[in-house]
């Protein structure tokens, strides 16, 4: 599986942005995409997650309400729109795939196994 991330930018707080991750190779019923993200001198965490079969997602508590992450399975892209942008959002985003995930999986980041380039969201105060 290759992952291309694209769409990061800058934004002023309470904006928006929306973020692609186009995904190429085999996906089964059991692939999992994620969005994960590094602030500077953090480590990465856990943003979203969606399971290509089904569509079902889970959120991080910092960004429920404000995130929402979607497929388009024709066009094998998953999309990150982020409204309500706050400063604490600026990060590199990446994304990455689990082919073998399962439901309480989804949050792990040990469990991804490919990953995207990262794309850096800078939100100004």
């Amino acid at each position: 599986v290759q992952l291309q991330a694209s769409g990061g930018g800058l934004a002023q707080a309470g904006g928006s942005l929306g973020l692609s991750c186009a995904a190429s190779g085999p996906a089964s019923s059991t692939t999992t995409i994620g969005w994960f993200r590094q602030a500077p001198g953090k480590e990465r965490e856990f943003v979203a997650a969606i399971r290509w079969s089904g569509g079902t997602t889970k959120y991080a508590d910092s960004v429920k309400g404000r995130f929402t992450i979607s497929r388009d399975k024709a066009k094998s892209t998953v999309f990150l729109q982020m409204n309500w942008l706050r400063p604490e959002d600026t990060a590199v985003y990446y994304c990455a795939a689990n082919p073998h995930g399962i439901l309480s999986t989804m949050p792990m980041i040990g469990s991804y196994s490919y990953w995207g380039q990262g794309t850096l969201v800078t939100v100004s105060s």
